[in-house]
């Protein structure tokens, strides 16, 4: 570290900082743990590290092995209850490829629709517009600069002059240059021209959440910052087949869409698909199984978490659980939420994103407010830390399966 520092002064500022920090913290920690405030931290929020858990599992002789890997196989996840399959022509796709093919679909019904962003012109950083420039040209498939304010703006003026534009952001971390352009141009140009013009042609696609390696910068989950505007709608998939019909949909809709695509799935996640377009309803969350004792609310990449986590209470605790996908963060389904908190009586909120101002607070909120009466415990959240992502802690920043499990006990033993 010295050898960072030309200056011995500044190395010398720099060590007597550390040590303040250090011994502050120190501070912090014992004064909660004497008012006994830490267990009921850990308690409420699940942050607990996944090390401590794992031994607690082996003291109980609890085989967690598996639940945690490869061989786990997720029934729920893939489970489509309102696709309709019946005669009708499927394939085998990844969530790249599933992409892939309603972007195609969307080009090819609409002669208005045009995508450009950073590199989709060559199929994109995940490859998800590959060979969509050979196919319709590339006055319709085309590169952007790297520059998302202007493909922000450049988007918005394509949707107000009628054009169906699809553009996309080639990180969901990079996107908050455009977040002027998106809060406040694009979900206001209704309102504020008294209904004459709109910009609802719009879909902005953006790859989001862990892939296991990307550090601070490619790893990000910001669906609550744009969940807080009206006049945007935010949705997240969990599989091929649901992103195929909420894209659809959202390409149809009439007015802004975000789409955050779970980038770890891209390749992860694979099942049939219809090949013909069809639509999942936007703001319309699915019950993914049904239980009696504990509701379990996630969405996207977060619910292959749940899904573990669900098996193991069920399988060691004899828990009943009900899962669902929200689907939709923007508008987002209380109806079905809501019943299903008066009918089990506890809840448990998961996203990777960081607790504080996460949307598993609006889901909490609103639960509080239409259920009160209803509760046996109180709502729990089990989310991201409030911390950049850490690149070398990553595993103890996650909501994992462990953190989820020990939090459905504890709403249980309330």
């Amino acid at each position: 570290v010295q050898q960072k520092f030309s200056n011995k002064k500044k190395f010398v500022f720099f060590f007597k900082e550390m040590k303040r920090v250090a011994n502050q913290t120190a501070r912090i920690i014992g004064a909660s743990q004497k008012n006994g405030q830490s267990k009921a931290m850990m308690r409420f929020y699940g942050t607990k590290h996944t090390s401590q858990l794992f031994e607690q599992l082996d003291d109980a002789k609890v085989d967690y092995n598996k639940y945690i890997g490869k061989d786990f196989e997720h029934k729920l996840i893939y489970k489509n209850s309102d696709i309709e399959t019946e005669g009708k022509e499927m394939t085998n796709l990844n969530l790249c490829n599933s992409i892939n093919l309603t972007l195609d679909q969307a080009l090819e019904q609409d002669d208005k629709a045009v995508i450009f962003g950073e590199d989709v012109k060559f199929g994109g950083v995940f490859r998800c517009t590959v060979n969509l420039a050979d196919k319709y040209g590339e006055d319709r498939v085309f590169n952007t600069p790297l520059c998302e304010q202007g493909i922000g703006g450049f988007a918005i003026g394509m949707a107000a002059l009628g054009h169906t534009p699809i553009a996309e952001f080639q990180f969901a971390d990079y996107i908050f240059p455009a977040f002027d352009q998106i809060v406040n141009e694009a979900a206001k140009y209704r309102y504020r021209s008294g209904a004459q013009f709109d910009v609802g042609g719009l879909t902005m696609r953006t790859p989001c959440s862990t892939v296991g390696h990307g550090g601070l910068y490619h790893s990000q989950s910001p669906e609550a910052y744009f969940a807080h505007t009206p006049g945007l709608k935010v949705a997240v998939p969990r599989n091929p087949a649901q992103a195929k019909g909420i894209l659809n949909a959202m390409i149809k809709d009439e007015n802004p869409c975000l789409f955050f695509e779970p980038k770890v799935l891209y390749r992860a996640s694979v099942c049939d698909v219809p090949v013909e377009p069809y639509e999942i309803e936007l703001g319309k969350a699915e019950v993914l199984k049904e239980g009696t004792d504990v509701t379990i609310i996630g969405w996207g990449l977060q619910l292959y978490t749940l899904e573990k986590a669900i098996k193991m209470a069920e399988e060691e605790d004899n828990i009943s659980c009900e899962l669902i996908d929200l689907r939709s963060i923007m508008p987002w389904d209380r109806e079905t939420v809501i019943n299903s908190v008066k009918k089990t009586g506890r809840v448990v909120v998961s996203h990777e994103a960081p607790i504080s101002g996460g949307f598993g607070a609006e889901v909490a909120a609103t639960i509080q407010e239409k259920a009160f009466l209803y509760l046996e415990s109180p709502v729990a959240r089990v989310c991201g830390l409030d911390t950049p992502f850490p690149l070398a802690h990553e595993k103890y920043y996650l909501p994992d399966m462990l953190k989820v499990y020990e939090t459905i006990k504890n709403v249980m033993n309330y």
